[in-house]
């Protein structure tokens, strides 16, 4: 079938703008008159998209016949079987190859002023330009046995992180993870030279400082401890400057719960993402410096092989108190039959329910699929298991499907967007649910998932374990008890109570699924838990400790917010203005809401400008002069937006303008409560308030009243938002009225 090549290989900048030639030199059979060959790239790549109309614009693609054939050729992102589905198309319309004879591609052809085509964004060592024949004209395609490759690396440091735990005990050890990303989110291997250490409280065994040449992709120091309460942050410095700063972390004398940091839901190249699934187990643990993970790939793309080498994997990496790792999959049934359910072992060996052998051939095992939600949740009666509903291409309809026994969380954010209509959902189904935040990433970076250039987003979720131990049988507790809470991304430190006036009655465990609990009397209960009240109200105390400083904090009972808590008030508000847009066109695919636009001041002028959860570089927010800001952005479920000073706090008017909502808006009228323009959709809206000039708070300790209802479940949590542009949600705590 022939050979091809590409010119120039070796190592490329991820995101850099180059120019590839592929060479298909036609085999024995050449290519017959209208028959076509494929040049198919990822799912997940978000390398840029060919074009063939604008000689000088980016990624612009030329092909051509070395005999003169006339060809045809298009652009496709779903021409192909996934997870090579993006594909240049190239049919010979007239004439036909014999052996020998070449059709060449220029991919970023800058022979008439193009800057060349984008390479994806982030870093994969063999990123392949697969090549497939239908010489025959059938559209019978045969992939070439060997297509050509190049790898994609990271760039130079642009940012750097310091990772701690949030949570541990006075004597015992805990490790500081430390590296640099390049401007894509990728680890860089280009952090050199020398890093001063400074600990607010002192910790054994630091040293004063580290050193990381080429080659290095993070660093880890181990075998720390701290000889007495307080909360710890580190400072890494190098000569003389801060380049960051750690997350907080609370040092307790006792406790009988630590905190444990997971991202319980990506794929590797095996199925529709990036780089090998040992990779991704040693990008969580030693790059995103995770405490626990799961490999969770599309169920009807996972052949039996693979379903071993994968509990091979698991078996190996698992290490109690250092590394957790939970076996599964993801089970990707179409919506109509439940949705996508992430299923987590807490052993080896255990069967795989497929929602079908949709892209598997072999059919020997077909007799154990489970196509339905119901049929899994039915096989999966009696395994030692733990389901959470996961919303990404596909939704997970809980509405349609649920199994309280096994099913006990859902999923509210991923690279995918935040999905706190699911939550909704379980609230008006009346289930107890808790919530937990992953990546699903798809590009091999698990556990400090960037979205890149793609279709995704929102940058990954994280889920913080509170659990006795770093063990699968402790975190399948955790996640059984609902006593996690989870991030858009950071790594908070947070503890919620409930604290009644009274006696309450705590359930072992929610007593709507008829099995035998035990009760006990309380007057505190923490998050997950069940527990009946005959109060009008309880107490909600909490405390949340942050890296970025926090703009606000709901206390909600179901979806209902009963208040609103911000660390300053009206006197505290300056210049500083923020522009936010948010939500999604509705449940499916077709999610994205693009909000690219503008906005200008009247008699006044905008100040230091910065953007909010601008995941992709490609697009910008840019202030053309001192009175107009320029920006293209979309979200999928979450929120980006604006943080910007004026130069004068009330003087002239404000005009926004996206393709959803034009609004004029007095500057004077902008104050702390948000001015709110719906637009439809899920939550699809643009918002404008005011901020303090400053805002040093980044830790709350406070206690709210919260009014409880007399019919249903009082379902209390709270979400926090960081100005940083986080989330931070406590699971519920379950409240029945006596």
């Amino acid at each position: 079938m022939g050979s091809a090549s590409v010119d120039p290989s070796g190592e490329f900048e991820a995101g850099s703008f180059n120019s590839f030639t592929l060479v298909y030199t036609a085999g024995y059979f050449g290519i017959d008159d209208t028959g076509s060959i494929k040049v198919v790239h990822r799912f997940a790549s978000d390398m840029g998209r060919p074009q063939f109309t604008d000689p000088q614009g980016w990624n612009y693609t030329t092909v051509e016949a070395s005999n003169g054939a006339v060809l045809e050729v298009e652009y496709d992102g779903k021409r192909n079987i996934r997870p090579w589905d993006k594909t240049v198309f190239i049919r010979v319309v007239r004439g036909f190859l014999h052996e020998g004879d070449q059709i060449v591609i220029r991919f970023g052809d800058r022979r008439q002023g193009s800057p060349g085509i984008r390479v994806q964004t982030f870093a994969e060592d063999t990123f392949e330009f697969k090549v497939l024949v239908d010489a025959f004209a059938t559209y019978q395609y045969v992939e070439l046995p060997k297509s050509p490759t190049i790898s994609v690396v990271a760039g130079p440091p642009v940012s750097f992180k310091a990772i701690l735990p949030t949570l541990i005990r006075v004597g015992e050890t805990f490790k500081l993870g430390f590296k640099g990303e390049d401007k894509w989110g990728n680890p860089s291997h280009r952090v050199t030279g020398n890093f001063d250490v400074r600990s607010s409280i002192p910790i054994e065994n630091l040293p004063a400082s580290f050193s990381m040449a080429e080659g290095d992709y993070a660093r880890i120091l181990s075998n720390l401890s701290v000889s007495h309460e307080g909360d710890l942050e580190i400072e890494i410095r190098q000569e003389g400057k801060v380049v960051a700063r750690s997350n907080p972390c609370r040092i307790v004398p006792q406790a009988q719960y630590r905190h444990f940091w997971a991202d319980l839901h990506g794929q590797s190249e095996e199925t529709i993402g990036t780089n090998s699934a040992r990779d991704l187990l040693v990008f969580a643990r030693d790059r995103a410096f995770l405490d626990a993970m799961s490999h969770q790939a599309n169920d009807f793309q996972i052949t039996t092989e693979f379903w071993h080498e994968l509990n091979r994997l698991t078996a190996e990496f698992n290490r109690d108190q250092e590394f957790i790792i939970f076996p599964g999959y993801e089970w990707s049934g179409n919506t109509g039959l439940g949705g996508d359910r992430n299923v987590l072992y807490l052993q080896e060996g255990r069967p795989i329910h497929r929602s079908s052998h949709a892209l598997v051939d072999d059919m020997s095992d077909e007799d154990t699929d489970a196509n339905s939600a119901d049929q899994l949740f039915e096989a999966l009666k009696g395994e030692d298991v733990i389901v959470f509903a996961h919303i990404g291409g596909r939704y997970a309809d809980i509405t349609l499907s649920h199994n309280a026994q096994i099913e006990r969380s859902i999923e509210i954010h991923s690279d995918w967007g935040t999905f706190e209509w699911l939550l909704s959902d379980a609230f008006e189904q009346g289930y107890r649910v808790g919530i937990v935040a992953n990546s699903d990433g798809h590009k091999g970076r698990h556990g400090a998932s960037h979205p890149g250039a793609s279709m995704f987003g929102a940058y990954g979720g994280l889920t913080c374990l509170v659990a006795g131990e770093l063990t699968r049988a402790s975190l399948a507790d955790c996640l059984r008890h609902r006593r996690h809470y989870a991030t858009t991304g950071c790594r908070a430190f947070l503890a919620v109570n409930a604290v009644f006036d009274n006696p309450a009655t705590l359930f072992s465990d929610d007593p709507n699924l008829g099995s035998t609990v035990q009760t006990t009397s309380v007057r505190k209960a923490d998050m997950g838990a069940v527990v009946e009240y005959d109060g009008e109200s309880v107490t909600l105390e909490f405390e949340l400790m942050t890296e970025g400083p926090i703009e606000n904090i709901e206390i909600r009972n179901r979806m209902e917010v009963v208040d609103t808590l911000r660390p300053y008030g009206k006197p505290d508000l300056g210049r500083r203005i923020r522009l936010i847009w948010e939500g999604s066109g509705y449940r499916g695919r077709g999610r994205q809401t693009v909000w690219d636009g503008h906005a200008t001041l009247t008699d006044n002028a905008f100040e230091q400008p910065q953007p909010i959860n601008f995941w992709n570089l490609d697009k910008q927010l840019v202030q053309t002069d001192d009175s107009r800001l320029e920006w293209k952005s979309l979200t999928t479920g979450g929120f980006s937006g604006i943080d910007v000073r004026l130069a004068h706090p009330d003087n002239g008017v404000l005009h926004v303008d996206t393709p959803l909502i034009k609004e004029t808006i007095p500057v004077a009228s902008i104050g702390m409560e948000p001015v709110v323009f719906e637009n439809g959709g899920i939550r699809r809206r643009l918002q404008v308030f005011r901020l303090p000039d400053e805002n040093p708070t980044r830790r709350v300790k406070q206690s709210v009243r919260v009014p409880l209802h007399k019919d249903g479940d009082n379902a209390i949590y709270l979400r926090a938002t960081t100005e940083d542009g986080f989330f931070i949600f406590s699971s519920p705590i379950y409240i029945v009225r006596k």
